[in-house]
This record gives C-alpha cells, structure tokens and sequence, in this order.
C-alpha cells in the first residue's frame, strides 16, 4: 500500500504537459450550466459570462463561448498571443513594468492582444483571416472540447492550479522538473543543470522515462543531468503505448506532445481538436492496460500562453533559493492559472481540486511534490518543498469502474491548419539542442 497519506494506491504517476492555454480558455465553462458547481456540490471558479477586459478605447469586451462549430473554432484564439514576461504583465497588470506592490487585475489580455497582432502582421506569422483582439476573450465550451471535458468533469478539475512563473514555456517547464527555472525568465535559456526528479528518482532506486511523440524528447536535452542517461529512459509515443498495455510503466513517467506546428501540442494557434486526440490517446492507453487500478494520471498545460483569464494569480510563492533572477523578478508571485485535470478510479467523479483558503496553491510544483510524498523522496528546491501535493483527492475506498470517455467522440477541425508552414519554436530549440548534444 503507497505511504502516501491515502488509502489509493499509487504505483504509477503520468504527467502529459501540453503547451500555452489558460484554465478558462479550455474549462472556465466547464459547470456554466449549473452555476458553477459540479454534481458532487463542490464549487467552481468558472466563468458567468459577464466577465470582460477593455480595449484600448476603454470598451468593454466580454468573454464569448467558442462553439465546435464556429468557423477556424480550434484554431482559436486566431494567431500567437504575447507570450513571456513583459506581455505576462501587460495581461495582468496593463502595463510591462510591474511595481513590487502592484497588484494584478486580469484586466490586460485585449490590449496585449492587439498589440501582438500588430507586430505579428508586420512580420508575417499566421493569423486567421479577421482575428481581432477582441478574440482572445473566446473560452471553449464542453462541448467543443469533449475529451477534456468529459475527464474534468468524471475526475478531478483543478480550478486553482498556477504555472509557476509569470512567463513563458521553457522556465515552467524547468520548474516542473527541477523546481527552478535557474532565474531564467524567458526561452533564451533552453538548458538547466539543476538537479532534476529524473536524476532524483534514479538516486533513490526508481525508475522513470520521458517519452517525446514522434521524436526523441525535449526534456532529455533541456535537463543536464538525464541528457546522457540510459538509452532505455527515453522513446515515443508508441513506445509508452506499450508499456502501458504491458503494465511496465515506471514510477514516474513525463509525456511530451509533438512540438510541430501541425502536432497536437495544442499550442496557438495550432490545432486543439488534435490535442483532443493526445489526451484520449493516452488516457486509453492506462485506462486499458493492467496498471490502471494503480496509476495516477496528470494532464496540465506548462504556461497560459497569453490566452484569457479572470482569476489574478496569487502572490507569495516561495522563491527556489535566494537569487534575484532576469528582469529583476524574485519568484514570490505565480504565473496565470492553467488547466489541470488529476485522472485516477479513486477520484469520485465531480470533483473540483483545490487546497483550502489561505494555503500554499497548486502549481507545477506540485507534481514533484506528489512524486516526493510517494516515495518518500527529498525536495529539490524550497519552491517544490513548500508545494503542496494532490493526494487528498483520491479519497474513494476502492477503484472505480466507470469510463467517463466510453462514449466520447473526439472533434476534428475541419479548416486547414493556418500555421502549416512554419517552424514552431519548440522545434527550433529541439532542433538546436540536438545539433549540440547528439
């Protein structure tokens, strides 16, 4: 029986990280149909509609649903909205240079947005024919998103988990992993040698693996201390797929997408009804396979990705170590809330996860601190030893046998991908981590 402070046992935790969407962009409403609150009474932080930011003539913009059928609807918001620190700021405070005392709002997402687009148009990225920023206020309905959906809903939602930092994707991902982003604050800085959960695990007589989807992974490359690990650690997708239908999953096991524009990364503006095909992929694999009684599965997103949200992120995170870090930033304040969906047949279905009022929040963080309650493992960083875990969700006596995704049929975007063309970022950096590594 795991030591971990339930009854559950857990012998397999699953972590698939999708790229750059906010919580309410994909669930804000997720139980708008019942006042925000799940059929296990619990409440949620979602979205009434009457929410709105102002654009640059001070108008109001409200937030609207994007339906399946809506025109380019999984190409949404329309093009890349801002990313990093200063466009973080600008989303929640209105402006890029940030006081210690100022105070987010959520009030900037429409400005910013416009902004990008201007500079964006200029340079001549993908931009969805009549995309306005206006549009960055357009959240998926359930039934858009059903794959998702159907998983917050039969599992656990975390309507109050934060990216770690206020910025883009590669230092949320180092926290993920390491606990710090090493005081790098934007993707310049695509490698860390901080000690990571991998290396940690391996110290302590556990394994893991780090599957990329159709290449070898970015993590291997961006992480120091596994980039010369054992070739057996690392593989793709079907390469998880087997194992999970052999039962040979490791103790920790770290998902990546495909990072190609036309890949199911789920990145904007890249195609999210193929992102709806990862997740269901890889719930399939363990939901079918002999260790699913024992396996608990985490599906978030590493960063908001400029993309809407209403609840201002909390201050006083704990910073990893006592550096100040680029741009002046001394990690004391969380990124923009994320989803996160906690996937295991001990969740009663209707759950909305999240700790009590007046706690340290969920973030990425969190997911090495599951993995450290687990198996009774030390901290990384003071950030990860601060962070609370999630085993408390697992409250139920016995597994479950239901399959919330039985019926689920999962969407296709039926408009050409606006993107095609263009080399996402992330496999640029892969691209260039590979020429230096391998």
């Amino acid at each position: 029986m795991a030591t971990n402070g339930t009854t559950a046992p857990v012998d397999h935790i699953v972590v698939l990280m999708l790229e750059n969407r906010s919580f309410d962009h994909m669930l804000g409403f997720l139980y708008a149909d019942s006042n925000n609150r799940s059929p296990a009474g619990d409440t949620f932080e979602g979205l009434t509609g009457a929410e709105s930011n102002p654009d640059a003539s001070g108008n109001p913009v409200s937030v609207f649903k994007i339906e399946a059928d809506r025109p380019n609807a999984y190409y949404m918001p329309g093009a890349d909205p801002g990313e990093g620190y200063a466009a973080t700021n600008h989303q929640l405070f209105g402006t890029k240079t940030v006081s210690s005392s100022a105070k987010p709002t959520n009030a900037g997402f429409v400005t910013d947005f416009a902004e990008t687009l201007g500079w964006q148009s200029k340079e001549g990225r993908s931009i969805v024919p009549g995309t306005t920023g206006n549009d960055i206020m357009g959240c998926y309905t359930p039934e858009a998103l059903p794959v998702l959906s159907a998983l917050a809903r039969g599992y656990a939602v975390c309507d109050h988990w934060f990216c770690s930092v206020p910025t883009e994707t590669l230092p949320n991902r180092a926290f993920t992993c390491t606990a710090t982003s090493q005081g790098h604050m934007d993707d310049h800085t695509r490698v860390f040698t901080a000690p990571s959960v991998f290396g940690l695990l391996s110290a302590n007589g556990l394994d893991w693996r780090v599957y990329g989807y159709q290449e070898l992974p970015l993590s291997r490359l961006t992480f120091t201390d596994i980039t010369h690990a054992t070739p057996e650690h690392f593989g793709v997708f079907t390469d998880f797929q087997r194992a999970a239908a052999a039962g040979t999953l490791p103790a920790f096991t770290f998902l990546e997408p495909s990072w190609s524009s036309t890949g199911n990364s789920q990145h904007p503006n890249y195609d999210v009804a193929a992102g709806e095909q990862l997740i269901h992929d890889v719930y399939r694999a363990l939901r079918d396979g002999p260790g699913w009684p024992r396996t608990l599965f985490v599906l978030t997103y590493d960063e908001h990705g400029g993309c809407y949200d209403h609840v201002p992120p909390p201050s006083g995170a704990t910073p990893p170590d006592t550096a100040i870090g680029e741009f002046g930033f001394d990690f004391t304040r969380f990124g923009p809330r994320v989803p996160a969906v906690l996937v295991s047949p001990y969740i009663p279905a209707g759950t909305v996860f999240r700790v009590a009022d007046g706690g340290v929040p969920l973030d990425h963080t969190s997911i090495l601190k599951t993995v450290q309650t687990r198996w009774d493992l030390p901290g990384l960083t003071a950030r990860d030893k601060a962070a609370p875990d999630v085993f408390a969700a697992l409250s139920l006596a016995a597994p479950r046998a239901d399959d919330p995704l039985a019926n689920v049929t999962v969407p296709v975007a039926h408009e050409p991908n606006p993107a095609a063309a263009e080399q996402s970022h992330l496999q640029q950096v892969h691209e260039e981590l590979t020429a230096r590594f391998l």
